[in-house]
């Protein structure tokens, strides 16, 4: 019995406490009251397309709208060809044909929170990964109408978790923040990886644990993340989001 207790006390420090710690400060934080009154235009994070001419691969996370923004965020990837004079965005959503292309500016707001880049590959590197990230998208197993459910998903986040997986030399997994991010496709229990570097044990993203060099060592509980990251070392803290160093690599906008 002790130990029952020593681990709901455990769960209720490294979990609930956060998590009612992050609804506490959004419940205080001055938001639009619907999404009609949101701003959705371009933050003007990236340059014009025209002002690049490098390849370039990008991925973005932002708070999302309502109650859920208190503890969940939307990613969405974003891509240019060399010497092409546009973006491409690809976004999940709820609504009609569940892969968008396009539909906001690249580096928009999202129900007027600022993205946050995830990770930023340009030149040589971003133009060999561009035609990988596009055949992920295109296997994506949830990509027409109907292949949406907001929790725990597959959702906005799996889609994007999806790609990161299925291009792992994009280097990088999404904040614990990204509920849906560990619901692993066709309800698999288990997933390693296409390099073997990252393991994957989840039911339905409601629970399980994931370790490897990109997502360093996490548990998960009802979409909450907590854990260490090893390698750009920082912690994940439910509904609080990462803490820690800069990321690495080639991530220069």
């Amino acid at each position: 019995m002790r130990y029952v207790k020593r681990f709901f006390v455990l769960v209720f420090v490294i979990f609930l406490l956060p998590a009612i710690a992050s609804a506490g400060l959004w419940a205080i934080r001055d938001k639009p009251s619907s999404w009609r009154e949101a701003k959705w235009s371009s933050s003007g994070l990236l340059p014009k397309a025209d002002d690049q001419k490098d390849a370039a691969v990008y991925v973005f996370s932002a708070m999302t709208g309502g109650f859920k923004g208190a503890l969940a965020s939307h990613a969405w990837i974003v891509t240019k060809e060399k010497n092409a004079a546009r973006y491409n965005r690809y976004d999940k959503v709820g609504w009609g044909n569940p892969i968008r292309v396009n539909n906001y500016p690249p580096d928009a707001f999202w129900y007027s929170n600022p993205p946050r880049q995830v990770i930023a590959i340009k030149g040589d590197e971003a133009e060999w990964l561009i035609p990988k990230i596009e055949k992920a998208i295109a296997a994506y197993p949830y990509a027409k109408q109907g292949g949406y459910q907001i929790y725990p998903g597959p959702n906005s986040n799996t889609f994007v978790a999806h790609v990161l997986r299925s291009v792992p030399e994009l280097g990088v997994a999404l904040p614990p923040d990204a509920v849906g991010r560990d619901y692993v496709p066709n309800a698999a229990l288990f997933h390693v990886d296409d390099d073997w570097k990252d393991v994957h044990v989840s039911w339905r993203g409601l629970i399980g644990v994931a370790a490897g060099v990109r997502s360093g060592f996490e548990v998960h509980l009802l979409g909450l993340v907590a854990g260490i990251d090893v390698v750009n070392p920082g912690i994940k803290v439910p509904g609080l989001g990462w803490f820690g160093m800069q990321r690495t690599g080639n991530i220069a906008i």
